[in-house]
């Protein structure tokens, strides 16, 4: 015997299958309230990391959104005190992006690949299948 709730609960996992984690979503919502709270030039300063970010960062959905709400906290905190952005990033803000994203290497797509890559090799110089 089913309980009344499970159908619903059965659907909604089948659903997040299919189109992700509704946690995750309102996660990223929240996160996205947040940064656009950011005066200007913080708000550009953490949409142009977060594109960067994205592209080489984690790759799995949990590790992206802590990776993006440490941005934005730290971006509402210098805010906050008033920090300009060239003081958070420095002078070279790729060095800055590398080096926040060394904190999240959980799923980088990059750290597969390399790998892979050296998995690859190892076989073949080794005679392994």
């Amino acid at each position: 015997m089913t309980t009344e709730g499970e159908p619903r609960k059965g659907l909604r996992r089948y659903v997040e299958v299919l189109t992700g984690s509704f946690e995750h979503k309102k996660r990223y919502r929240d996160y996205k309230a947040r940064v656009e709270r950011l005066p200007a030039s913080h708000r550009t300063a953490v949409e142009a990391l977060q594109r960067y970010m994205v592209y080489f960062g984690p790759g799995t959905g949990e590790s992206l959104l802590a990776m993006l709400e440490d941005l934005a906290d730290l971006f509402e905190q210098s805010a906050a005190s008033g920090t300009p952005v060239r003081e958070i990033v420095g002078d070279d803000p790729v060095e800055f992006a590398e080096t926040f994203l060394r904190n999240y290497p959980e799923g980088q797509w990059l750290s597969r690949e390399r790998n892979r890559l050296a998995d690859a090799i190892d076989r073949v110089a080794d005679d392994r299948p």
